[in-house]
């Protein structure tokens, strides 16, 4: 296993049963997230990069068995910010230092390619890389979007075996979801993607192929993220993800695409309370504090318990606290991918 880790470390190569291998152990665990570590340092540095997310609407067409926001949830409170509300939102994050703002909703039809575009538009006017996160759209869409001025897109394939993400994605297509990196790709997005770790059936093999997916598509943002059942989907009683899995998932992965953005996910700080800080020492170098008004961001949960509705400030520092805490620094430009070399 250790020359397996090695292997990984120089060449930046494992296949399906070396990356299996190494996920069905444990004891190899702190080897492996050291190797990541060094990776991380070597070719995106000691900079954490800041995102200020901006959870604008929670209303959503889809039927996702595991998430709560899925349209089926009669127990949601719905909401939707208006376009002067989200701008407003991304003006006093940029005010207070965020270069990238994410702007992530449920798949609301109500924000049409145009309305997004006017969004994107004064969004950008603040001097500030955006990020979207609006679910599956058709190329036109995005096309509009990146005419606008969006520069990078969010869309978690969420596991790449075709079979087990039909069973947890009801009237939704693999291939269309397939079809949407690929046309972002296509565009000149930066594009990122990422799995759930926990789905029930989901095996130690299929996580393995969800990493060479990553890799196959060229991404250039990676999320992972333990799951969390919600109590108002079907999956509420399933057992759900371990936090230590994902994040050797998550190490894996800055080990095979060394140059990409990877943030240390929300869902990891739910699942224990130095979540977060073990992935930044496990490959992580993004993480994505909410900015979103405490008042609507409660009812934006895909998962229960995520971290407190602090306001964004309070978050903020608690968040460079945390980075500077782990004698690593905060990025302070856009945090696009670096490109510089491959590796």
């Amino acid at each position: 296993m250790n020359d397996l880790i090695y292997k990984a470390e120089t060449t930046h190569a494992l296949n399906i049963d070396e990356l299996t291998a190494l996920l069905d152990a444990s004891e190899y665990d702190e080897a492996l997230f050291a190797a990541a570590d060094r990776v991380r340092k070597k070719y995106v540095g000691d900079a954490v990069h800041l995102r200020g997310l901006i959870e604008f609407s929670n209303i959503c067409r889809c039927f996702c068995m595991y998430c709560g926001l899925r349209c089926e949830n009669k127990n949601a409170e719905r909401y939707r910010l208006t376009e002067d509300e989200i701008v407003e939102t991304a003006r006093k994050a940029a005010e207070a230092g965020y270069r990238t703002i994410v702007l992530q909703s449920g798949e609301d039809a109500w924000f049409s390619a145009e309305r997004m575009s006017s969004v994107i538009r004064r969004v950008k006017a603040f001097d500030v890389a955006v990020t979207l996160s609006v679910g599956e759209r058709p190329f036109e869409d995005y096309k509009a979007f990146k005419d606008a001025g969006a520069d990078r897109y969010l869309l978690r394939i969420e596991t790449s075996d075709k079979a087990l993400y039909e069973s947890v994605h009801p009237h939704m297509s693999f291939e269309n979801r397939v079809r949407c990196l690929k046309d972002l790709k296509t565009l000149g997005y930066e594009v990122g993607t990422g799995c759930l770790v926990g789905l029930p059936h989901q095996t130690s093999r299929h996580l393995a192929k969800d990493i060479l997916f990553f890799k196959e598509i060229e991404a250039d943002m990676i999320g992972i993220g333990p799951y969390i059942p919600h109590p108002q989907t079907p999956l509420r009683n399933e057992k759900g993800g371990d936090l230590i899995q994902a994040v050797k998932v998550m190490a894996l992965t800055r080990l095979l695409l060394p140059t990409i953005n990877i943030p240390a996910t929300t869902a990891m700080e739910t699942l224990a309370p130095n979540g977060q800080a073990k992935a930044l020492q496990s490959g992580a170098n993004v993480i994505m504090p909410n900015v979103t008004d405490p008042s609507v961001r409660k009812k934006y949960e895909i998962y229960p318990g995520k971290t407190p509705a602090n306001p964004a400030e309070d978050a903020r520092k608690e968040t460079i606290g945390k980075i500077l805490s782990l004698g690593r620094t905060i990025g302070t430009g856009f945090g696009g991918r670096i490109k510089a070399h491959s590796g």
